[in-house]
C-alpha cells in the first residue's frame, strides 16, 4: 500500500520578505481544506520574522526542515535552498515590471506557477526541460476581488493616492518624488497613503514616516498585506514596480515616474514638477486609459475566479507523484554556496 495515501502531504513556506505572506497566505488556505500540513522557514533575523503569526508552525533550522521532510516547498523569491527536501515551486513575488533578470530559469525550482499568458510564454520559451511550466494564475490576486474588510478603514471621502515605491536604486522615486509629494500634501486636499519597499532604506523610511507624523492627510503603512491598500485607493503612484500592474487589475489608474518600460495603460512621467498634473489627470478616470488597462490585464492575468491557489496545489500535487521526466538541473555552484553561507549549511547531501 502507499503510505502517502496515509499521511497528509507536508507543504513547506520558504519566506524572507513580509510580500511573501499575501503570497503564500491564500494557499495555505487551500492546504488547509485539503487537510495537509503547513510549515513556515524563516532565516534567524529576517524581515519576515516579526509578521509570523503566533499560531504558525516555524522553522528557524535546516534539522527542523530534514525532520520535517516537506513534500514541496514554496517560496516567492528566485532562490530556494536546493538541499531541502521536497520538490520546489516558484510562486512569484510580483508581475514582470521590466527590471532585469525577470525571466530567469536558474536551476532551483521544479515547477513555475504562472500568473498568466505573457509570464507563461517567456517562461516556455526558455524552458531547458528542467522544470514544469504551469499557468495557474497569481496566488495573491485570489482575495483581491474580494472586498477585504480592513479596506473600509483606509477610505476616505478625499482623492486617494496611494504611493508605493520600488526599492532599487536606479528605480526608485522616493528621493526625486519626495519634495513634489511634500508640498501637495500642503497643497492639495488629497488624502495619502505611503507604503515603502520591504527592503527601503532607513533613510527612505524615516523620510516618508516624517511626512505622516506632520499631517492627518498621510498615512504611512508597515503592513505584510498591501490588497485593502489597493482596494482603497482611487490612483496607484509608483515607479518602476509590478504593483502597478496588480493595481490595474482593479481597473484604475497607475501613474508612473521613470518606468522604464512605459507602456500606454501607464501615465508615465519624467519630470518630478510634472507629479501634480498627472495625478489629476489620473483622477479624472480618462476612457482610453481605463481601455488600454482592460487589455493589459487581459495579458498579464486574465484568471478572475479566486481560485489560482486550487490550480497551484492540484499542479504541485501532480508533480509530487514523480519528476522522473524532468532533466538534471545545471550545478549553479557559486549560487548554491550563497544560499549555504546564508542558512550556515555546508553539507552537500
Amino acid at each position: 500500500m502507499n503510505k502517502n495515501i496515509l499521511k497528509p502531504k507536508h507543504y513547506l513556506f520558504y519566506a524572507e520578505l513580509s510580500y511573501s505572506y499575501s503570497v503564500l497566505r491564500p494557499i495555505e488556505m487551500e492546504l488547509h481544506k485539503r487537510g495537509y500540513q503547513i510549515a513556515w522557514f524563516i532565516p534567524k533575523g529576517a524581515e519576515a520574522e516579526k509578521f509570523i503569526d503566533s499560531k504558525d508552525i516555524l522553522f528557524q533550522s535546516v534539522e527542523e526542515v530534514k525532520k520535517y521532510q516537506p513534500d514541496a516547498v514554496l517560496a516567492p523569491g528566485n532562490y530556494i535552498p536546493d538541499f531541502f527536501p521536497g520538490i520546489k515551486v516558484q510562486v512569484f513575488h510580483g508581475f514582470d515590471s521590466g527590471k532585469k533578470n525577470k525571466f530567469n530559469i536558474r536551476g532551483f525550482f521544479d515547477l513555475y506557477c504562472t500568473q498568466g499568458p505573457n509570464i507563461t510564454h517567456a517562461f516556455n520559451a526558455i524552458n531547458d526541460g528542467t522544470c514544469e511550466i504551469v499557468e495557474t494564475g497569481w496566488s495573491k490576486l485570489d482575495p483581491l476581488f474580494t472586498l477585504h474588510p480592513d479596506a473600509e478603514q483606509y477610505k476616505s471621502d478625499k482623492p486617494l493616492i496611494f504611493y508605493a515605491p520600488t526599492f532599487s536604486p536606479q528605480l526608485t522615486s522616493a528621493y526625486e518624488l519626495y519634495p513634489q509629494i511634500k508640498e501637495l500634501i500642503k497643497d492639495k486636499d488629497w488624502h495619502w497613503l505611503i507604503k515603502l519597499h520591504p527592503k527601503a532604506k532607513a533613510q527612505e523610511v524615516a523620510m516618508f514616516k516624517g511626512l505622516a507624523a506632520d499631517t492627518d492627510n498621510v498615512q504611512f503603512i508597515e503592513t505584510s498585506n498591501i490588497i485593502p491598500l489597493l482596494q482603497a485607493a482611487d490612483v496607484l503612484l509608483s515607479d518602476t514596480s509590478s504593483i502597478l500592474s496588480e493595481f490595474a487589475l482593479l481597473r484604475k489608474p497607475v501613474v508612473a515616474f521613470k518606468n522604464r518600460r512605459p507602456k500606454s495603460w501607464l501615465i508615465n512621467f519624467t519630470e518630478a514638477d510634472k507629479l501634480a498634473k498627472n495625478l489629476s489627470y489620473a483622477l479624472q478616470n480618462n476612457k482610453e486609459v481605463i481601455a488600454a488597462i482592460n487589455a493589459h490585464c487581459v495579458k498579464i492575468h486574465p484568471h478572475h475566479d479566486g481560485k489560482s491557489s486550487e490550480r497551484v496545489v492540484n499542479a504541485i500535487d501532480g508533480l509530487i507523484r514523480g519528476t522522473k521526466h524532468l532533466k538534471r538541473k545545471p550545478l549553479n555552484l557559486i549560487r548554491r554556496l550563497k544560499v549555504r553561507k546564508k542558512l550556515k549549511y555546508y553539507r552537500w547531501n
